[in-house]
């Protein structure tokens, strides 16, 4: 496959992945009476990365942008972190419902910073609970954002 020809089949994919965002969003409501509703940003989100699909796919099929012939690919220590926080994300996506907010961010604070390379118990103690517990009570009390609590209450 030539590169130009990748960059379309590219510039398609973003364009359904847009289409999909801009079609599920239309399902919730785009405003309600203190503001932005729950399908405002993935709606205008859905619209422009649409537009701008259309614009990269016109100019890559026409030739007028210039297309890089060689795809760039991550190192392997630069994969190897990227590969683990995918994984990190599928598993506290895994256990999110069952272990609640509060203790799947904090397991994937802990994952992610030990996996990252910081070695500091401290730092990635303090990261962990203020990442978790902190950033529940912003979001459940403040923002009233209903959040999931788990089977364990915490």
């Amino acid at each position: 496959m030539t590169p130009g020809r990748a960059w379309q089949v590219a510039s398609v994919a973003f364009l359904a992945l847009c289409a999909f965002a801009l079609v599920e969003s239309l399902q919730l409501s785009l405003g309600d009476p203190l503001g932005p509703g729950p399908g405002f940003f993935p709606f205008w989100l859905g619209l422009i990365g649409g537009a701008l699909a259309v614009a990269l796919l016109v100019q890559v099929s026409l030739g007028r942008a210039e297309v890089p012939r060689t795809i760039v690919v991550p190192e392997r220590p630069a994969a190897r972190r990227v590969g683990l926080v995918l994984l990190g994300l599928g598993g506290a996506a895994a256990l999110l419902e069952p272990l609640g907010f509060r203790l799947t961010l904090a397991l994937f604070n802990v994952y992610l910073l030990t996996g990252l390379g910081v070695r500091n118990p401290w730092v990635t103690a303090v990261f962990a609970l203020a990442g978790s517990f902190g950033v529940f009570y912003v979001f459940y009390q403040w923002l009233k954002v209903p959040l999931p609590i788990g089977a364990l209450g915490l």
